[in-house]
Order: structure tokens, then C-alpha cells, then sequence
């Protein structure tokens, strides 16, 4: 008797328990943060317009939000019980971007809506005084870095980075930093010289310098990584570490002349593969070996232990490295193997 053939089905990995309490957590914060701020702005500043009320409260909101965003990075970088929000960092800035889009549109509605020229084309010619550091046309820097928010946001999918490569996906969106960059410049030329109140001037430097002072953190301690390559003995390998100073299903992240390499300790068992996860460059070092499979931290990219190869259907492969373990200290080879090539796990005896 024949047997009825398996189909496998795939499908998009759709909203988890994780994914729909962070959503949750997220959109309420924005609520309540606008309902805040509107309440209390009509309170302290009962002429103000509604239209004006909704202009500010959207426009702080995507700013206090982009700052988390950037601050997201290096904080999971120094600091591991961050992570969790660097899983789903692409919705915070879906969600930042349309905060953005509500404070644009409604900002070129209420300055340029009710003349003769086509508001994006007011927003971009009214004003011509670039040689006036007080009467600087802030508003077309807010709306070039609107463009680059939404180019991020509508390429935020990972279809768009099969289709773009993950290398231009990957400039495309370190354009955050210059659209941060101008929205600063759109706030410090535009509302500040409005108001006088030097605490909005002294939380948008304190901004800045947290933003800064984090990345320059974050880079110092990676590059304290780098500094410590391990030295290579004449057959090719390099003595990393006794098995002992690897935690079970985890990794120690070392720098081998180039590449970081993550060295994974798991059912008795030693393997090596790059520390670069093929979805976007996560750590893998910081992942775990979960079901027999490295899982990456950053958005559960797996892969198999010992030949750096994703599990069907899926196509990723990592380098894999040569691992040898003698008197309870592990050594790896230097020179990386081929994405994908299987290499005996090292025995704990």
C-alpha cells in the first residue's frame, strides 16, 4: 500500500505572545504620552490651537521615540538585559515614522495648506533665507528627513532585504543618523528660536550628548574585543579559552586576526562558526543553542552548531571553524571554513 506523500507549508512568521505584548506596550506608551501632552499643554497654554497641540505632541513624541531607538543599539551592546527591545526594533520605528508623518502632515497643512502653490512646493520655496542663521528654512531639513524615515519604514520588511541585498539594505538604513541629524538641526533652527525656554534647549543637547556618548561607549567596548586577538600557534590554531569558561548552550565571543568568531559549548560538545548573523549582522555569540540550533538574539535568524547551515527551507550559512579541544582548553583554527562546511565538534571528554 502507497503512503499519502508529506507536504511541507511555510508561511510568514506571524505576531508571537513577545511580539504582541511589545506592540501593546508600545502603542499605549504613545497614547498616553500624547493624551499627556495635549491635556497638559491645554492647561499651561489655554490659547494655544488644537491644531498646534497635535503639532507638538506628534513631532515630541517621534523625537523622544527616535532616541530610543538610537539608544536601543549600543545599551544591548554594553548591557545584555537589553536585547529583548533590539528584537523588535523595526516596529519602533514603523511607529516612529508615523508620528513623524502625523506631525509633517499636519504642519505643512497649517504654514502652507491655504495658498496659491502646492504645499510641498511652499514648504520648499517660501522661505530662501539661507544666509540667516535666525530665519534658516528649517522646515524643508524636517521634511527631506521625513523622506528618509519613510524610506526606512517602507523597506523595513525583510522581503525588501532579499531584494536589495542585505549590504544596501544595511546603508540604507544608516541613513537614521542622518536623519537625525537634520531633524536636530530642523528643531534647534525651528522651535527653538521660538521659545525661549532654555530647558527645550537644554533636553535636546542632553539628548545629543546621550546619543553620542552611548555609541562612543558601545564602540570602545567592541573594539576592546578586537584589541584582543588571540595569538595563533605555528599549526594554525589559537588557544581561546578552557572549556570551562563557556556556559553551557552559550558562547565566548573571540577576535581571531580579522573575524570575530563565536565559540559555542553545548551537549558536551565545542563548535566554532562566525560571530556574524546572516539577517543582519547580529552578534550570534550573544544567541544561544536552542534545539540542538544557534538562535540569534536579534530576530531568531538558527543555525546548525556545526555546519553554520540554516535548517530547511531556509538558505543562510555562516563560516564555519576548525576546533580541537586538549586538556580542557579549546583551540580554534585561525583561517575560517567556507560558509556551510561541516566540521566535527570538538569533544568535551
Amino acid at each position: 500500500m502507497s503512503e499519502e506523500p508529506i507536504h511541507a507549508f511555510y508561511h510568514a512568521v506571524a505576531w508571537d505572545r513577545q511580539k504582541k505584548v511589545y506592540d501593546v506596550i508600545l502603542a499605549s506608551g504613545v497614547v498616553l504620552y500624547l493624551a499627556l501632552f495635549v491635556g497638559i499643554g491645554a492647561v499651561l497654554h489655554p490659547n494655544a490651537t488644537a491644531g498646534t497641540l497635535i503639532i507638538r505632541g506628534f513631532g515630541t513624541a517621534a523625537l523622544l521615540l527616535l532616541h530610543v531607538i538610537l539608544s536601543v543599539g549600543p545599551l544591548a551592546r554594553l548591557d545584555s538585559r537589553f536585547l529583548p527591545f533590539l528584537y523588535n526594533r523595526r516596529h519602533m520605528g514603523v511607529t516612529m515614522f508615523l508620528l513623524a508623518l502625523v506631525h509633517g502632515a499636519f504642519s505643512i497643512l497649517q504654514f502652507h495648506g491655504f495658498g496659491d502653490l502646492n504645499p510641498l512646493v511652499s514648504v520648499l520655496v517660501s522661505n530662501t533665507r539661507l544666509d540667516s542663521l535666525s530665519q534658516f528654512p528649517f522646515q524643508p531639513l524636517g521634511l527631506l528627513a521625513l523622506l528618509i524615515l519613510f524610506l526606512m519604514a517602507a523597506t523595513s520588511h525583510d522581503f525588501w532585504m532579499a531584494n536589495l541585498t542585505p549590504p544596501i539594505w544595511k546603508a540604507l538604513h544608516m541613513l537614521v543618523y542622518v536623519a537625525y541629524a537634520l531633524i536636530v538641526l530642523h528643531v534647534a533652527l525651528g522651535v527653538l528660536q521660538a521659545e525661549t525656554n532654555p530647558v527645550l534647549t537644554g533636553l535636546l543637547v542632553l539628548g545629543v550628548v546621550w546619543v553620542s556618548v552611548l555609541h562612543i561607549w558601545a564602540g570602545h567596548k567592541e573594539k576592546l574585543v578586537d584589541l584582543a586577538a588571540l595569538a595563533v600557534e605555528s599549526d594554525g590554531f589559537a588557544s581561546v579559552c578552557l572549556v570551562d569558561d563557556i556556559p553551557e548552550k552559550r558562547a565566548l565571543i573571540v577576535a581571531l586576526g580579522d573575524e570575530r568568531v563565536a565559540v559555542f559549548r553545548y551537549d558536551g560538545k565545542i563548535s566554532a562558526v562566525s560571530n556574524v548573523c546572516q539577517h543582519q549582522n547580529g552578534p550570534l555569540g550573544e544567541g544561544r543553542v536552542i534545539d540542538g540550533l544557534i538562535t540569534c538574539l536579534w530576530h531568531g535568524f538558527q543555525y546548525c552548531p556545526a555546519d553554520g547551515k540554516s535548517p530547511e527551507p531556509f538558505r543562510e550559512r555562516v563560516p564555519t571553524f576548525d576546533v580541537k579541544v586538549l586538556d580542557g582548553k579549546v583551540f580554534v583554527q585561525e583561517q575560517p571554513n567556507l560558509p556551510g562546511t561541516y566540521v566535527e565538534p570538538g569533544q568535551i571528554i
